[in-house]
């Protein structure tokens, strides 16, 4: 298996065309998220297809995925195009600002892997910066999108860094999406929380919160981890190092 090809127990995501690799990120959410019976799904910022490929193994919705890099959309559409699910997954050219004039649908489940990088100096590398900084899709841009195209009782799943998961969820309640189950990720139980995984909704309600650890301190990956995680990786000694 070369860098530019990663293989899961179900599919193989290419990435040579793409600025961001798989990465933890993208599995962590892409196996936490729970489809239940979602008629129509999607995936805002696709980059390879990897979480819009890891909800079609688990469910029979039509997923519908958006990127505004040319690079992340060729390179989703060929990994579509190999999978099992190739007829229920369709990728879209365009930012989410675009997508929401121009589409009339309602989804049941919206996820994201979103630019975060707010407060740090951007890559030189264009495609890897639109990846990883929010200028182009801001929170409050993301927040008023998913508004406009989630179903009433619809649910959105977002991972973020910690620091950036609590300005983002203080900013969505402002604004009427309201967070139902937190998950905080650490590294390792020593470590602090180096992520957080939110599911909003539109309703106000009971905040449910756990705690997911990836690492024990001898390295090896924790029981909880490999159990979210199993129905994707072919071996968990080759996981990636990236964290987005």
């Amino acid at each position: 298996m070369s860098d530019s090809t990663f293989r899961f127990r179900q599919f193989t995501v290419h990435q040579e065309k793409c600025a961001m690799k798989v990465g933890t990120d993208a599995v962590l959410l892409g196996s936490w998220v729970l489809p239940f019976s979602a008629v129509r799904i999607l995936d805002v910022g696709t980059g390879t297809g990897l979480i819009a490929l890891m909800l079609a193994q688990k469910s029979t919705a039509a997923i519908d995925a958006i990127d505004i890099d040319e690079g992340a959309y060729l390179q989703a559409k060929e990994n579509f195009r190999i999978s099992p699910w190739f007829n229920r997954l369709h990728i879209f050219h365009c930012s989410l600002q675009e997508f929401v004039k121009q589409n009339t649908e309602k989804y049941d489940l919206i996820v994201s892997n979103p630019p975060y990088f707010q407060h740090a100096s951007k890559p030189f590398h264009e495609s890897r910066s639109n990846a990883r900084h929010n200028d182009s899709l801001t929170f409050a841009e993301l927040v008023n999108g998913v508004k406009l195209l989630l179903t009433a009782t619809g649910r959105f799943c977002v991972i973020l860094p910690q620091k950036e998961g609590m300005e983002f969820m203080d900013h969505a309640h402002m604004n009427g999406l309201f967070c139902h189950h937190l998950v905080r990720v650490k590294t390792k139980a020593s470590k602090p929380e180096k992520r957080l995984m939110m599911e909003f909704g539109f309703r106000f309600g009971l905040l449910t919160e756990e705690e997911l650890i990836i690492q024990e301190e001898d390295n090896s990956f924790t029981e909880n981890y490999i159990s979210l995680t199993k129905e994707y990786y072919l071996n968990l000694k080759s996981t990636p190092s990236s964290s987005h």
